[in-house]
C-alpha cells in the first residue's frame, strides 16, 4: 500500500504526469521532521517561498528543494536571533519608562486625528530641517540627528534585515515583460501626439454616495440580517438556475433519510486555526435552518475546495442528526455576460479615433485604447522619494497613455517612515508647519508627478482608489469612500473613486478594488482529492467571479498571519488586515453583470488570465518594501460589430478577453 504521505506530497509538489524522485521526497520528508511540518503547512511555506523568489513554482528537484531548505532554515535562524535580543533588551529595561521627547513609532493613528502630524515638535521639524529638492529623487530624506534611540531608523532597519544595500536605480531587469496575455495580438506603437479629444468615456456603475456611510453606526443584529440575506440570494439564483423545485431544498441541520439541496455559508467550527475537513460546518439561513450549523462529511466527494465565508449549494443528507453528509456540490450560477446595442458600440469605437482631426488621416480601424494599471506602496521602506511612481508616470507620458488606474495605498500607514514621521518635505513645500498634515505630505510628494503626467496629456483619463491603508483617507473600513480631494492639489481632471468600484471605461465594464481578496483566500481555502483547477492563482481569482464579490472570505484572514509591513519590523504591530464592515458588505457585491476586467492588486505574483470570460489583472505592487515590483499594461483593441457576434436581443457582447493584449512588465 502507497505512503499516504508520500502520495500528498506528488499531489502538492509534483506535475500532471510527473512524480517526484525518491531524492526529493526524501529531502522533503527531512524538511518535515526538522521543522514539525505536515505537507499542507510545509506547501504554504512553499508558496511563499516561490512568491519571495518571484519564481512562478518551478519544477520540484534537488537544486530547488535544498535551497528552500536552506532558506527556511536561515528565517529560524534570524527569528531565533531577533528573539534572543529582544530578551536581553529586556533584561536591560525591565518596565523601562518611555524618556522625555521620545518618539512613539506607533502613533500613526494619531495621525489620523484631524490627520494632524502626532506632535508639535515634529510639525516644527518638518518645517526648520534640512530641506530636499524634488526633482528626480536620488537619496533618502532620512533624519541625521537621533530622537530616542543611539542609531538612526535606516541603520535600525539595515540591522534588521528590511532594507538592502541597493537603490531604485540599480534595479534589475526594468522594463521586462514578465508575462503577456494574447501575445498573438500586437503591441502597437506610441501616437507621435497625444489626441485632441478624450478617447475615454467614464460611466460608474457603482452607486458612490452610498460608500459614505458612517462605520459602525448599524446594530449587531442589522449586520446578521446582511450575511443572512445573502444567503436566501443565492438560494433563489441556485434554484432558478438549476430548475429545481423549492421542496428540494431543506435544511441541513434536520434529520433525514430524504436527500435535499441545502444551501448555506462554509465555516469552520473554531475560532482559531485553519479551516481543515474536521472543522468543516455548513451555516444555514434563518429562513430554512434556523440559522444552525450542522458538520459536514465530504468523504464522498472525489474533490472539494472550499474557504470561510463561501456560500455553497449542497446535495446530500442528513441520516444521524449529527452531520450533513455531501453526495454533490451543484456548481454556482455566474452572473451574465456584459454587452451593449450595436449603436453605442459604434459609438465607442469612433470615440477612439480621438476627434475629427485624426479621423481625417486614420486608417478603418482606430487605435486601441492604452490603459495602465499600478498599485502602491508606490516607494521603498527605506525613503519617500516615490522613484517608482516617478518612473511609472514617466512610461504613461511617454506612450500616451488613455488611461492611468492607480490604486492605494498611496501613503502608506505601514511605511517606516509615515510611522515615525521621522521625514523632511521638499524644499519648494510652503506650508505652515503648525498645521502641516498628510494631506501636505500628498500633495507635495504625490500630485506633483500626477498632474506633470495631465500637463503631457491633457486628455488622460486619471482614477484613483484608496486603500484601507491610506493615512489620509478617514474612512479605513471596507467598503471604502473615496477620500476628500481638498488640500491635495490635484488636477480638477484626476478622479478619485470609491473601493470597490465598478465602472465602463467606454463599453468596457471595470471592476477595481484594493483590497487584497486573492492572498487571503489562497492561504485560506480547503483542498482535498482531485480539484478541476489545479492553478492556485485562477482558482482564487474564480472565487471572487462565482461568488460575485470583490471580497466574499469571511472571517478575513487573522491580521498577525498576513505579510509583514516595514512597520510591523520596526514596532512589531500587525498589518490593518481587510477592516470589514459587516454592515455594508452588500456594496463588495459587484453590480448587475460580470465585469469584462477585473483588476484586482494581490501580494500573490502578478499575473493576467482569462477566467470564465472575464479578464482578471493582478498588476502586483509598484514597490515591493525592499525592491521594485510591477504593472500592467492593457492594450484594448476595438470592439467587432459584425452582426454574427450579436447576442439574444441584437446585444453584442463585449468579448474583451479576446481583444485585449495585457503586458505585465518589471518598473
Amino acid at each position: 500500500m502507497a505512503d499516504p504521505v508520500v502520495a500528498e506530497l506528488n499531489e502538492r509538489f509534483g506535475t500532471a504526469n510527473t512524480e517526484l524522485s525518491p531524492d526529493v521526497i526524501y529531502e522533503l520528508q527531512s524538511i518535515m521532521r526538522l521543522h514539525e511540518l505536515d505537507v499542507q503547512d510545509m506547501f504554504f511555506k512553499w508558496e511563499s517561498y516561490c512568491i519571495k523568489m518571484d519564481m512562478d513554482q518551478p519544477k520540484m528537484s534537488m537544486s530547488t528543494v535544498r535551497k528552500f531548505k536552506q532558506d527556511l532554515q536561515d528565517t529560524l535562524e534570524r527569528a531565533n536571533r531577533a528573539q534572543a535580543l529582544e530578551q536581553v533588551k529586556t533584561e536591560k529595561r525591565p518596565g523601562g519608562t518611555p524618556r522625555p521627547g521620545a518618539r512613539n513609532n506607533s502613533d500613526v493613528f494619531g495621525m489620523l486625528d484631524g490627520l494632524t502630524t502626532p506632535a508639535a515638535r515634529r510639525a516644527a521639524r518638518l518645517g526648520s530641517a534640512r530641506k530636499t529638492p524634488l526633482g528626480t529623487p536620488i537619496g533618502s530624506r532620512l533624519k541625521n540627528e537621533p530622537v530616542s534611540s543611539p542609531m538612526k531608523l535606516e541603520a535600525q532597519l539595515d540591522a534588521m534585515g528590511a532594507i538592502p544595500p541597493s537603490s531604485f536605480k540599480d534595479r534589475q531587469n526594468a522594463g521586462e515583460v514578465i508575462e503577456i496575455l494574447n501575445e498573438n495580438l500586437p503591441a502597437p506603437e506610441p501616437p507621435i501626439a497625444p489626441f485632441g479629444e478624450p478617447r475615454i468615456k467614464l460611466t460608474a456603475a457603482s452607486d458612490q454616495k452610498k460608500l459614505g456611510y458612517k462605520p459602525l453606526a448599524m446594530k449587531l443584529s442589522e449586520a446578521s440580517e446582511i450575511l443572512d440575506d445573502r444567503i436566501d440570494d443565492f438560494i433563489s439564483w441556485v434554484l432558478e438556475h438549476h430548475k429545481l423545485d423549492e421542496s428540494v431544498f431543506g435544511s441541513a441541520a434536520m434529520q433525514s433519510t430524504t436527500e435535499i439541496v441545502a444551501v448555506g455559508r462554509v465555516a469552520s467550527d473554531t475560532s482559531e486555526g485553519k479551516l481543515n475537513a474536521a472543522s468543516l460546518v455548513l451555516e444555514t439561513s434563518r429562513k430554512l435552518g434556523g440559522g444552525f450549523r450542522v458538520p459536514l462529511n465530504v468523504s464522498k466527494l472525489k474533490g472539494y475546495q472550499f474557504f470561510p465565508g463561501q456560500i455553497v449549494a449542497l446535495r446530500g443528507t442528513n441520516t444521524t442528526g449529527r452531520e450533513f453528509t455531501v453526495n454533490e456540490v451543484l456548481r454556482m450560477p455566474l452572473m451574465g455576460n456584459a454587452a451593449s446595442t450595436p449603436e453605442t458600440m459604434a459609438a465607442h469605437r469612433e470615440r477612439l479615433r480621438g476627434g475629427p482631426d485624426a479621423m481625417d488621416t486614420d486608417d478603418e480601424n482606430p487605435m486601441p485604447l492604452n490603459v495602465i494599471f499600478a498599485s502602491g506602496p508606490y516607494t521603498a521602506d527605506d525613503n519617500l522619494d516615490f522613484e517608482p511612481l516617478h518612473t511609472l508616470i514617466n512610461e504613461a507620458a511617454d506612450t500616451y497613455a488613455d488611461a492611468v488606474i492607480l490604486t492605494g495605498p498611496f501613503i502608506d500607514a505601514e511605511h517606516p517612515l509615515i510611522a515615525s514621521g521621522d521625514f523632511d518635505l521638499p524644499e519648494e513645500a510652503v506650508y505652515d508647519p503648525d498645521a502641516a498634515t498628510m494631506s501636505t505630505v500628498f500633495k507635495y510628494l504625490i500630485s506633483p508627478a500626477l498632474n506633470r503626467l495631465v500637463s503631457a496629456n491633457p486628455h488622460v483619463t486619471i482614477l484613483l482608489v484608496p486603500s484601507v491603508r491610506d493615512v489620509i483617507d478617514r474612512h479605513v473600513s471596507w467598503p471604502q469612500d473615496a477620500f476628500p480631494r481638498k488640500e491635495l492639489g490635484l488636477h480638477k481632471s484626476i478622479k478619485i473613486i470609491g473601493n470597490p468600484m465598478t465602472l465602463s471605461l467606454n463599453e468596457a465594464v471595470v471592476g477595481i478594488s484594493s483590497q487584497d481578496a486573492l492572498w487571503e483566500l489562497k492561504h485560506e481555502e480547503l483542498i482535498g482529492g482531485t480539484v478541476e483547477d489545479t492553478n492556485g492563482l485562477s482558482r482564487v481569482a474564480r472565487y471572487l467571479i462565482e461568488q460575485r464579490h470583490y471580497f466574499p472570505l469571511f472571517p478575513p484572514t487573522d491580521r498577525t498571519k498576513l505579510p509583514k509591513t516595514g512597520r510591523q519590523v520596526i514596532d512589531g504591530q500587525a498589518a490593518p488586515g481587510a477592516m470589514l464592515d459587516i454592515s455594508y458588505l452588500k456594496l463588495g457585491e459587484m453590480v448587475n453583470v460580470r465585469p469584462d476586467v477585473l483588476v484586482v492588486p494581490s501580494a500573490l505574483p502578478p499575473f493576467a488570465k482569462v477566467i470564465e470570460s472575464v479578464l482578471v489583472i493582478n498588476p502586483g505592487y509598484l514597490s515591493q518594501r525592499k525592491r521594485a515590483g510591477t504593472y500592467a499594461r492593457m492594450t484594448l483593441y476595438p470592439p467587432n460589430l459584425s452582426e454574427a457576434d450579436a447576442a439574444p436581443g441584437g446585444m453584442l457582447a463585449h468579448r474583451v478577453f479576446e481583444r485585449a493584449r495585457v503586458e505585465v512588465t518589471r518598473i
